[in-house]
């Protein structure tokens, strides 16, 4: 569309976040506002998935972490749950092939052993197909928490110095990193949180701390392109200084 051709002829490509990380809200509130049962408003949410995805290979955004399943939402009824597996089983069987042809390596993040077998088994195949991929690194956050990484990162740590791996005195916000499950990347630059809220829900807690937070009250079933490159546009107009002056 030529509104979104315009709205990427005025990014500065120069100045793009080399790490997006997006709180995908608001599937159920949608499917409700039109009396649908909730796997629809998570099927809908699937193409505003596909949509970014296309949207960031097109401009060359480094890193997308999408936080596609949370540790809390096993809560949710069981018959959701199942659905939602069953979903994201689908999307990684039938995107890993266009996903390579677009040069898109698939990643995640989280307790992912927790995941039923079907879905452990399509995200290893996803990977190991998109292993040697160097555009877009696509991360999934699954079976993820916030609390339960820094809680893990702890654990390797301990674990470390008692077999004598590390000392404790070599233990700082530097190596901290390395025990995370994002070892290796840069933190998000930016943070997208759709369906209006405000908060961060248990989310990148130790990588988010400098990371620049854009809100939209759009839900994730109508967002897209355009509402992608607004989020784009609103953070180079942000000056990011780092607790500096």
């Amino acid at each position: 569309m030529a509104e979104n051709q315009g709205l990427i002829e005025k990014l500065d490509k120069a100045k793009l976040p080399r790490h997006v990380a997006i709180i995908m809200d608001g599937n159920r509130r949608w499917a409700k506002a039109r009396g649908l049962p909730q796997v629809f408003g998570h099927r809908q949410g699937v193409k505003s998935v596909r949509e970014v995805i296309r949207t960031c290979v097109d401009i060359e955004i480094e890193i997308l972490t999408l936080y596609a399943f949370s540790a809390e939402n096993w809560k949710r009824p069981r018959i959701e749950v199942r659905a939602l597996m069953r979903l994201l089983r689908e999307f990684l069987r039938k995107e890993s092939a266009n996903l390579n042809k677009k040069g898109v390596k698939v990643w995640a993040i989280g307790r992912l052993g927790g995941l039923p077998a079907g879905v452990q088994e399509a995200l290893e195949n996803a990977m190991k197909t998109t292993a040697k991929n160097e555009g877009l690194l696509l991360n999934l956050a699954l079976n993820y928490g916030g609390r339960s990484e820094i809680v893990d990162a702890v654990r390797g740590v301990l674990s470390d110095v008692q077999r004598g791996i590390r000392k404790l005195e070599e233990v700082n916000e530097e190596t901290f990193r390395e025990y995370l499950y994002t070892s290796g990347l840069p933190d998000p630059d930016l943070l997208i949180r759709t369906s209006g809220e405000y908060r961060i829900s248990n989310f990148l807690l130790y990588q988010l701390s400098y990371s620049e937070i854009w809100t939209t009250p759009v839900y994730w079933p109508d967002f897209r392109r355009k509402d992608f490159l607004e989020a784009l546009l609103d953070y180079q107009g942000r000056e990011r200084r780092f607790g500096a002056v």
